[in-house]
């Protein structure tokens, strides 16, 4: 290296505080599959995402979150309120 030339170092991107800032771009589903894969597969999005916001809100184990907090959940983030299906899914998922 020269006297003149410089060194550049990337800094690393602010870490988000909350998850609901950051939008993910939206992949279009694989084509051809039946409905029941896609009703499925969304579900399981809606669930994860409904996971961790009940994470985030201090609901850590699945005998806290029953369906009515769940549900106050999802309108707080602003999803469709879910299903007894999804609800199950979401107790499911946490730890």
């Amino acid at each position: 290296m020269t006297a003149a030339s410089t060194l550049t170092i990337p800094l690393p991107l602010p870490v988000p505080t909350s998850h609901a800032q950051v939008p993910l771009p939206k992949k279009r589903l694989p084509a051809g599959r039946p409905r029941e894969w896609y009703i499925s597969h969304n579900r399981q999005l809606k669930a994860m995402r409904l996971a961790i916001a009940l994470l985030d809100s201090g609901v850590y184990t699945p005998g806290q979150a029953r369906d009515h907090t769940i549900r106050r959940t999802a309108a707080r983030i602003g999803v469709h309120p879910p299903s007894n299906t999804t609800c199950r899914l979401v107790r499911s998922l946490l730890p």
